[in-house]
């Protein structure tokens, strides 16, 4: 395997980490709180997971460079969704002390316009 194509699978995860902390600082200026992150399992993984009140918050992080690919939040398919729902299942079954709380699933959509990161934030972005 060459350098370039080792960079090609490294790169979009480094950028994708770097958008999620970047994502979370944004959460947290918004009053969230972080529990954890990239939580991963069998069933899937959640880029963040946070507090919002009494409420855990499963936040998908999602990243477009720009307008070519559509929306981030398109990307967020109905299957992403069902892998989101199955690992957050896990989270609290793993959680017990959470387990009665309110939970919410966000999605968290970043753009990069004019040399500018742009957050847009939907609370409630899908449901069990």
């Amino acid at each position: 395997m060459n350098s370039n194509s080792v960079l090609k699978r490294i790169l979009p995860k480094t950028i994708g980490d770097e958008f999620e902390k970047n994502a979370e600082s944004y959460l947290i200026k918004c009053g969230l709180i972080t529990n954890c992150r990239n939580y991963k399992c069998r069933a899937g993984e959640i880029d963040l997971v946070m507090h919002d009140g009494g409420c855990v918050v499963f936040v998908e992080v999602r990243y477009r460079r720009g307008d070519d690919y559509g929306n981030p939040f398109e990307s967020i398919t109905v299957h992403k969704q069902k892998r989101i729902i199955r690992a957050a299942t896990h989270f609290l079954v793993s959680n017990p002390h959470l387990q009665n709380c309110t939970c919410r699933f966000d999605a968290v959509g970043v753009y990069k316009r004019g040399g500018k990161t742009k957050y847009d934030w939907i609370k409630d972005a899908f449901s069990t």
